[in-house]
């Protein structure tokens, strides 16, 4: 075959493939048909055993990650983004014990005693997130592969958040039951300020002023905290991985999470 006859059978098939997309094009919307296209070839590029096998890497590298940083000393304390600290109704308890000498030493060893009772914890939550990890379907894959920056650690979140209340929960309980000041513990302090408070906001004294009861179960209060700093910075993991290739560290994650940009 010459220069010339090439040319023009290069020509012919040009045409062809202009006339098949034309009249695609006017049988379905362009977009349509672009969707058909891309959907196509990116079940050719990935599977699903690939596509759950990506995503379950991508969430041990992403929990390995982040029990490693948040169960060493200080992990949870030294992290002002996730470092645990009492609830807001709690500063009656705590203006009044700085008052005392050495009073505000005693808050912030009360404080650190909560942290690092988190950051215990959180040494014996791999099995959890083993668990939940394993147990993941090609359904849940598929939608947190095409979900928002934080769908796998909402998935996480979802499967493991009771369990991990009870891992924590403990640990937590046993670090506000310490005695303080007085021969009283920050838990014991707390039920008194509270219930005191509540018989005030109860009354009728209380109800024309529009004082709220509170309500808060303080060992519950925080453990709920030092989950929420735990999926914070699993989260962060995640979202990485997702957009930045560096860390990307196995080739299976470059391929499936490469696959969505």
């Amino acid at each position: 075959m010459n220069i010339a006859t090439l040319i023009i059978n290069t020509m012919i098939n040009i045409k062809k493939a202009g006339f098949v997309i034309l009249l695609a094009c006017t049988l379905l919307s362009c977009n349509e048909l672009m969707q058909i296209a891309s959907s196509v070839m990116g079940s050719q590029s990935l599977s699903s055993a690939e596509i759950i096998a990506g995503l379950k890497q991508a969430l041990t590298v992403g929990t390995d990650s982040t029990v490693a940083r948040v169960s060493k000393a200080g992990g949870y304390y030294k992290d002002a983004a996730i470092k645990i600290l009492l609830p807001p109704e709690a500063d009656i308890i705590t203006k009044n014990l700085s008052r005392i000498p050495g009073g505000d030493k005693l808050v912030e060893n009360v404080i650190q005693s909560i942290n690092a009772a988190a950051e215990d914890a959180a040494k014996e939550v791999a099995p959890i997130f083993i668990s939940s990890i394993t147990s993941m379907t090609i359904t849940d894959g598929l939608s947190i592969l095409k979900g928002n920056g934080t769908a796998a650690t909402d998935y996480l979140k979802k499967t493991t958040s009771m369990q991990l209340f009870n891992l924590y929960q403990p640990k937590i309980k046993k670090s506000i039951d310490k005695k303080l000041v007085g021969n009283m513990s920050p838990l014991e302090s707390w039920n008194k300020l509270t219930s005191e408070w509540n018989k005030i906001a109860n009354s009728m004294v209380g109800q024309i002023a529009g004082f709220t009861p509170v309500n808060t179960q303080l060992d519950a209060f925080l453990t709920q905290k030092a989950l929420d700093g735990l999926f914070l910075k699993i989260g962060e993991q995640e979202q990485k991985i997702r957009t930045d290739p560096l860390a990307r560290v196995t080739d299976l994650l470059k391929r499936v999470f490469g696959s969505q940009q």
